[in-house]
């Protein structure tokens, strides 16, 4: 879904939004993470993905809203929030996508070996996160058709 090479598609909007959205998610993630770590990471990459589309439908007015990540989580709760992204936003079935993603970073973070519950685990976790939900960004402002594109200032 994204480009082969060349940068991957990003706006600044959707970069900076993640420090209103992190606290409220990373709250709710953290809550998962030992019984369900595939969840509390995805749900991060879907997250990114929603983003896209709303900047893509009308950020102007989604911008103005104080949460989005609370107003996502709240159509239907946190565990089917993967569900609102898929079928209602984008009506693309993208989970084994985000499977794989989540999957991947899951691999990456075990073989660290970190202490569990410790600072560096926090740390990791709230980094990985913000990864999966540019990634998400990313996806969707692709699937939505966006490239990113180098401008000449000559």
């Amino acid at each position: 879904m994204l480009p082969a090479s060349g940068p991957i598609p990003a706006t600044p909007d959707i970069t900076d939004r993640w420090e209103t959205l992190a606290e409220s998610y990373i709250s709710d993630g953290i809550q998962e993470v030992v019984k369900y770590p595939l969840v509390s990471l995805g749900w991060a990459l879907y997250l990114g993905l929603a983003m896209a589309k709303y900047w893509d439908e009308g950020w102007e007015v989604y911008s103005k809203h104080p949460n989005l990540y609370q107003h996502l989580r709240d159509v239907r709760g946190f565990d089917y929030m993967d569900e609102v992204v898929r079928f209602d936003l984008y009506h693309w079935d993208c989970e084994e996508m985000v499977r794989s993603c989540s999957q991947t970073a899951l691999d990456k973070i075990r073989h660290e070996q970190i202490e569990p519950a410790s600072p560096m685990a926090y740390y990791v976790y709230a980094r990985s996160v913000k990864v999966l939900y540019l990634m998400g960004a990313a996806v969707g402002l692709a699937h939505l058709g966006y490239k990113q594109t180098a401008v000449n200032m000559d």
